[in-house]
């Protein structure tokens, strides 16, 4: 399933184009492209800057964090210390061995620590009262998969906040896209003193999300996991929840058919560049599958009908390549099929958050966290980037970086 972090990859890869640089890696490009900071924002960008982690969780339990990712002036995998200095991954074996350990002590409830964040393309993760287990492949680092019943943190109580820095600026997000979890905030100061921050749920959010998904029939309270004491842990994305087992295969199943079904009658217009009005995609179904063809009538791209794995993790039958044509057009269909807007606006990105989640076959996960959210905005499934409804920040003179652990209430 995509992360959030090829989408801070992508826009950041936007604006390192449109500023002349060059990004690490290939990702699905972001429609709605970043705003440019400009040379002289990008020339701004120190090495390192100050991350402070503020622990209001309300939990007396020790809190460890961990900043692992890829270090972008070397390619490499690795982590960092709490001084920000990068540590290449050693060698991992088959099956996997233990990662050094990278964890930092984190801050005690109702106290704030103080790191430094290095130019690097990862996670920070945070954990109350056990530190987590990483492994080594051949292949690298092996992250946390909870969905997997043997994974070794499936009963720690554990979170994670996805993040580039780079020359041209910080993007740091909130992110739901494979659990929601224990909750916390993300924000940036950037060179004008202002502080922007997202992730903050309402007030009872983190337990009102618990119970909307629990009491959402068809299944959905499969998605929580208890730890052995009971407790609420996490509750694991639709998409994991399909793979695992949790969730019903067929869950969507009706809200696709009669998405077929309408658009084998009538045409399905997709604009998927909001600065290239222009640009638009002409989508039909015929002979059970969704064809697009271009203003001169050539089919560009097929899709086969997709099923609810495909839905909710933007990926197989709806994979976005890096390009122009199909990776565009397949997010929009995502986010339309995810927010249930396919059938209400044959006019394809609906942004308007007026339509979305309506129809009783949608992503109730995502109906839950976004309702929940102070503002309104979350990383519910991999392209809720579609009509800037994500919890992102982003600061192209960035002076600091803030973390803070919410109450789980």
């Amino acid at each position: 399933m995509p992360s959030t972090k090829k989408l801070l990859l992508a826009t950041a890869a936007a604006v390192l184009a449109a500023t002349g640089l060059t990004a690490t890696g290939t990702f699905a490009e972001r429609a709605d492209a970043a705003q440019e900071p400009g040379p002289a924002a990008a020339a701004a960008v120190p090495a390192t800057i100050p991350i402070t982690f503020t622990n209001n969780s309300g939990r007396n339990q020790p809190v460890y964090l961990y900043n692992l990712g890829t270090d972008l002036a070397s390619g490499r995998q690795g982590w960092a210390d709490a001084g920000g200095t990068f540590h290449p991954w050693p060698a991992g074996g088959n099956p996997p061995t233990p990662a050094p350990d990278a964890s930092i002590a984190g801050p005690a409830n109702g106290r704030s620590l103080t790191l430094r964040l290095p130019k690097f393309s990862g996670r920070v993760y945070f954990s109350y009262g056990k530190k987590l287990d990483f492994r080594l492949t051949t292949g690298g680092l092996v992250q946390p998969a909870v969905q997997n019943p043997a994974d070794p943190n499936r009963n720690t109580l554990f979170n994670w906040s996805e993040y580039t820095l780079n020359d041209a600026g910080l993007w740091i997000n909130s992110t739901q896209v494979d659990m929601f979890s224990a909750p916390y905030a993300v924000g940036v100061k950037g060179g004008n003193g202002q502080t922007r921050t997202t992730g903050h749920l309402r007030p009872g959010g983190y337990r009102g999300v618990i119970d909307a998904v629990r009491n959402q029939p068809g299944g959905w309270g499969g998605l929580i996991q208890n730890g052995p004491d009971g407790s609420v842990l996490r509750v694991l994305s639709p998409g994991h929840g399909v793979g695992a087992g949790a969730l019903p295969a067929g869950v969507m199943d009706d809200y696709i058919n009669r998405v077929w079904s309408r658009y084998a009658g009538s045409t399905l217009t997709v604009t998927p560049f909001s600065n290239q009005p222009n640009t638009k995609f002409f989508g039909r179904v015929q002979g059970g599958v969704m064809n697009f063809t271009d203003g001169s009538g050539r089919v560009v791209t097929s899709f086969q009908k997709p099923d609810a794995d495909s839905v909710f993790g933007c990926y197989k039958k709806l994979d976005a390549p890096n390009d122009q044509v199909r990776g565009p057009i397949s997010r929009t269909l995502c986010a339309g099929f995810n927010r249930s807007t396919l059938l209400v606006n044959a006019n394809q990105p609906d942004t308007s958050n007026a339509d979305f989640y309506r129809d009783a076959v949608t992503n109730h996960y995502a109906r839950a966290i976004h309702s929940r959210m102070a503002d309104g905005k979350a990383y519910a499934f991999a392209f809720d980037d579609v009509g800037a409804h994500e919890s992102l920040v982003h600061d192209g003179n960035p002076q600091q970086a803030y973390v803070t652990l919410d109450p789980l209430d």
